[in-house]
């Protein structure tokens, strides 16, 4: 089911050569591909959708965020409609699921975005910036005026390990009272307790309750990744998002991928030979 659309969707997931990216194939369009590149960029309320002439795939963050944070590059997403299926809200069932086919290597060695400057973007007093590290890390806040969520926060290097533990579980959530505003915009007709944690104003509706205290954080850290997917390498920097939503983090990756002055492209090896380099030079020096 398409959490913003509601019709059923049916998605198969296919092993893709080598450099082919993330590349969706709407099998009800004659198989035409939309790539999931920074470039076909639709809209961002709500959810992050991407268009190719006209053809739309919707809600792609949780499945790219749990691509990209299990090390897959290349593959390609079969789907009979315009938007990928919710399933239980979170990138849980997608992370079981690649676990179960497995995950083929190529030789070729992958080769990284690695951040050399500070960049970001700010507006109304939220933002999102990234600075220069050797490894992928994440450092996410939010704040909304409820008792059970409030300012939240979450810092974590991102490894397979690490967000298969703790983000993939982290679901989409919602709050009662802008459920008629959100449907009287055609969302969210496929929401319901199955796939989504929704807060009254005092409490949680869902009879399981919350995963964790700071769901509400580690999801927006999930939706984060799908976004920064769009880069197509797997990044070497520190993002630190405060209070950004979809339309910031694309406007991040849009900013990047826009100068290429503010990043470099290479495998891990040349990295690890550049920092070893390094230490010898301080070492003599």
């Amino acid at each position: 089911m398409g959490l913003h659309s509601g019709v059923p969707v049916q998605i198969r997931i296919l092993p893709a050569p080598v450099s082919t990216g993330i590349v969706f194939v709407r099998t009800d369009l004659e198989n035409f591909r939309v790539p999931a590149s920074w470039q076909h960029v639709a809209r961002v309320s709500y959810a992050t959708s991407l268009m190719r002439e006209g053809v739309l795939i919707s809600t792609t963050e949780h499945l790219l965020s749990v691509f990209y944070s299990m090390g897959i590059d290349n593959a390609f997403v079969e789907i009979d409609n315009l938007e990928v299926p919710i399933l239980d809200g979170s990138g849980r069932p997608f992370v079981e699921l690649i676990a179960q086919a497995g995950i083929r290597e190529y030789r070729r060695k992958r080769r990284y975005l690695r951040i050399r400057r500070p960049v970001s973007v700010e507006e109304r007093g939220k933002r999102i910036s990234i600075l220069p590290a050797d490894s992928f890390r994440l450092t996410c806040e939010i704040d909304f005026p409820h008792p059970l969520v409030g300012r939240q926060s979450l810092e974590m290097e991102v490894t397979p390990r690490t967000y298969a533990a703790a983000i993939a579980p982290a679901r989409t959530f919602g709050f009662e009272y802008e459920l008629d505003q959100m449907r009287s915009m055609g969302l969210i007709r496929g929401a319901s307790l199955e796939n989504a944690v929704c807060f009254t104003r005092s409490d949680v509706l869902n009879p399981e309750g919350l995963r964790a205290a700071d769901e509400c954080c580690r999801h927006k850290a999930l939706d984060l990744i799908g976004d920064l997917a769009l880069l197509g390498r797997p990044l070497l920097g520190h993002v630190i998002a405060e209070r950004a939503g979809h339309a910031m983090h694309t406007a991040l990756v849009a900013r990047i991928m826009s100068d290429a002055s503010l990043y470099e492209i290479l495998t891990f090896d040349e990295l690890a030979a550049r920092v070893t380099q390094s230490l010898v030079w301080e070492a003599g020096a």
